[in-house]
């Protein structure tokens, strides 16, 4: 896993906004979230995983175990459950809110870039990120 360590940063994104809406993202947090570029980096501890989301707005974690269910806090303040596993350099997430909704998240994760592919419903999301 040589993307392990490695930052990217946001250079493209598409579609966002609707992504956010269709999970329930409220007007002003979108505002400021379509306004920043963030960096992620996925660190490891042991069996552990860290994907650090961060910006000047805000900076999130997520630990998990691959293949173990966890508690998550989204950026917007949501509570779900999310599980995680790799194939390969793929990241896949798959997240599941109180109501219902589900939303898969894909981070292809490459030598240069890290390409992150969110679908929630019929709405997805494609953002670009740069290594650092």
């Amino acid at each position: 896993m040589e993307f392990v360590g490695k930052k990217y940063k946001m250079v493209s994104s598409e579609n966002f906004d609707e992504f956010m809406k269709i999970i329930g993202v409220g007007l002003i947090t979108r505002k400021a979230a379509n306004a920043v570029t963030p960096t992620v980096e996925l660190k490891k501890e042991g069996d552990t995983y860290n994907l650090v989301t961060s910006s000047t707005f805000k900076t999130t974690e997520m630990k998990f175990k691959e293949g173990e269910e966890f508690d998550e806090d989204r950026a917007d303040g949501a509570k779900v459950k999310s599980v995680c596993t790799f194939e390969g350099s793929t990241l896949k997430q798959v997240q599941k809110a109180p109501d219902g909704l589900e939303v898969t998240y894909v981070r292809e994760f490459g030598p240069e870039e890290m390409k992150a592919v969110m679908t929630a419903k019929d709405v997805t999301c494609t953002r670009v990120y740069k290594v650092q």
